[in-house]
């Protein structure tokens, strides 16, 4: 067992973490960490949210992270980094969308 604390404590920092790469790229970002349910006490599913937008999109599989790999790794500045590359790839990919839905017809 790993020393990175409880499953809910683990999901806040992960929360904080998405919502601060998140909206480095846009701040109107929203991060979603799915956690209870069906995952209690051993994933994590990771989204982000723009207006009505999603990415990965409603049905598409979110980011998927279990409660070890999210807890022995937050310490860890390498995953953390490529963590945030991922999330910052999905927030730049939601802005993008955001601006074409916008463009007058």
């Amino acid at each position: 067992m790993f020393s990175g604390g409880d499953y809910d404590e683990v999901a806040r920092w992960l929360s904080n973490f998405v919502t601060s790469h998140a909206k480095r790229e846009n701040p109107r970002v929203e991060a979603v960490v799915e956690a209870g349910g069906r995952r209690e006490g051993e994933s994590y599913g990771v989204r982000l949210r723009l207006g009505e937008a999603l990415r990965p999109p409603a049905g598409g599989a979110p980011i998927e992270l279990t409660y070890d790999e999210v807890g022995r790794n937050r310490g860890n500045l390498a995953w953390c980094a490529a963590l945030a590359n991922r999330i910052r790839a999905l927030a730049r990919e939601l802005s993008l969308a955001d601006i074409g839905s916008q463009r007058p017809a």
